[in-house]
């Protein structure tokens, strides 16, 4: 195992460090953004322009409007994440501060953990952080470790051994008899049910690689005594990368990015995903039947793949569950924790693994949430799930266009393209800024990779929903039953898919160019012979 440190020595970066007002928006950055805006001005006025001429202005006007439709949508959550952010919750925030200040606080807590084989250092600094909330709630506190390997549980019975002395903490181990993480939360769930758990009880889901703020806990607790019908709620995140520059900025941003979305979700009383490095649930959700066997069971009957088990994606399966039976839910945007991703090996390969898992996680749980129909959810939310299968597409005609183009007129058009890009990436990028710890002029183009990446994974995994991997779990996969001989006609039919769906996409894109034709009926009929 690669040795780790996580001081401020080995990450200059620091988590906790969360600059506002000047102290980011400082006269540098103010000025790179300045040049980078007056360079796209230059690049305008000084190269050759094309997207006017007649054979391709109504390419440009496509672009132009999908990146209307787009960016507007993407106003629409920033101008929703700042209502929620700026006013509704800061409400919320302070009644409950209220109730946490005159003394309320929850019976028990109860910390549902999960590990696989994890960096020393990171699990001391995850239980310490559980201590520390213990300590400053003044109630007693339950660990309750899903575990596969003697490894995990000796660390951490060791640690706190050492340093838990003066607090009332309880550690009770599942050993799992089943491979997987899902598999270990069912058993911990079963292991609650046997034990007097009140229904009101709060239970802390975490990762354990996933490392609490200070006053975390006593920002979320509240809202359920506040709010009665809260059901469930989920935190905010920052990663502490080990590896590549490159993928601790894409990190952070798609922290940024989940942060918009996010606050715009919760001002509908609703999330998109019950996050799995941290959520609070009442307890009585996670003593039903229903809700353990859909998490440690949870499945999909598909057209191609047959009946297939979920291998990742415990999350959404909880919030599948909680989104079914119209649960409340919602966002704290101050409750904050810090995942820790340790990159070995290719970044790229990572990212792209990532995606796979991501993506695979909303493509199989997207559909079955939209069948729920709008009745069963705010328009809004149901809406936006509707979106994330229709934005995979969208996102890859603008570039399929403008290769067609480029094609056409020559690269003229192709630098007119990147100058968009630029452009329209930077403004969506601002939003970003807001959201994120450091102004990072990297973030129009690693966002514009990011979507283009993202987009391509998304139309190869919603042919092969089945096929999971989960590369920082114990390099985990996953694939259907079936004998050799089905799964080489399953795989056929997935790459066939595939290819006809990437021509469809292509073909439709370059005759709506006129760069080709498609024949007309009659043509066809001569050429048959009818």
């Amino acid at each position: 195992m690669t040795k780790l440190t996580l001081d401020k020595a080995a990450n200059l970066d620091d988590p906790t460090d969360w600059p506002t007002g000047w102290r980011k928006w400082t006269p540098a950055a103010l000025f790179k953004i300045a040049l980078y805006f007056g360079c796209c001005l230059v690049a305008i006025l000084t190269l050759p322009n094309s997207i006017w001429d007649q054979e391709v202005a109504r390419i440009t006007f496509v672009i132009g409007g999908l990146g209307i439709w787009r960016y507007g949508w993407w106003f629409t959550h920033a101008v929703r994440a700042l209502i929620y952010g700026k006013i509704v919750y800061p409400k919320m925030r302070d009644k409950g501060r209220e109730i946490w200040d005159a003394g309320w606080r929850p019976r028990h807590m109860h910390f549902m953990m999960t590990t696989y084989k994890e960096h020393r250092s990171i699990t001391e600094k995850v239980v310490r952080s559980i201590l520390r909330e213990i300590r400053a709630s003044g109630v007693p506190g339950t660990i309750w470790l899903g575990s596969s390997d003697r490894f995990d549980e000796d660390i951490i019975e060791d640690f706190l051994r050492r340093e838990a002395k003066d607090t009332d903490i309880t550690l009770r181990i599942i050993r799992q008899n089943v491979s997987g993480k899902r598999a270990a939360i069912g058993l911990v769930l079963r292991a609650m049910c046997r034990l007097p758990i009140d229904e009101d009880d709060l239970v802390v889901f975490m990762d354990g690689d996933f490392i609490l703020a200070e006053g975390a806990i006593s920002r979320c607790m509240p809202l359920f005594k506040l709010y009665p019908d809260l059901q469930a709620c989920t935190t905010d995140e920052e990663v502490i990368c080990i590896g590549p520059r490159w993928i601790e900025t894409w990190l952070k941003m798609r922290f940024a990015q989940r942060r918009l979305a996010m606050q715009s979700h919760a001002l509908s009383g609703r999330v998109l995903t019950l996050t799995g490095r941290m959520s609070v649930f009442r307890a009585r959700n996670l003593l039903q039947l229903e809700f353990i066997r859909l998490l440690e069971a949870d499945h999909l009957e598909h057209w191609l793949w047959g009946n297939f088990r979920f291998l990742s994606g415990d999350d959404k399966s909880t919030w599948y569950y909680m989104l079914k039976h119209g649960a409340h839910m919602r966002y704290v945007p101050d409750a904050l924790g810090y995942t820790v991703e340790v990159i070995e090996g290719s970044g790229m390969d990572r990212m792209v693994q990532n995606f796979r898992r991501w993506s695979g996680n909303m493509l199989r749980n997207g559909a079955r949430a939209i069948k729920l129909g709008p009745h069963r959810m705010p328009f809004f939310i149901w809406w936006c799930l509707v979106d994330q299968r229709l934005s995979m597409w969208t996102m890859l005609v603008s570039p399929v266009l403008a290769v067609a183009a480029t094609l056409l007129q020559g690269p003229a058009y192709l630098a007119s393209y990147l100058i968009f890009i630029a452009l329209s990436r930077m403004l969506l990028s601002l939003f970003l800024f807001g959201y994120s710890r450091r102004i990072q002029m990297a973030y129009p183009w690693i966002l514009y990779l990011n979507q283009l990446i993202n987009a391509s994974v998304k139309v190869y995994c919603i042919f092969r929903l089945s096929k999971q991997r989960w590369s920082n779990r114990g390099n985990q996969t996953a694939s259907n039953s079936a004998d050799a001989l089905v799964q080489r006609a399953q795989n056929a039919m997935a790459n066939w898919c595939t290819a006809l769906a990437t021509v469809m996409l292509v073909l439709s894109t370059v005759h709506y160019t006129k760069l080709v034709e498609i024949p007309s009926i009659m043509l066809l009929n001569s050429i048959v012979g009818f």
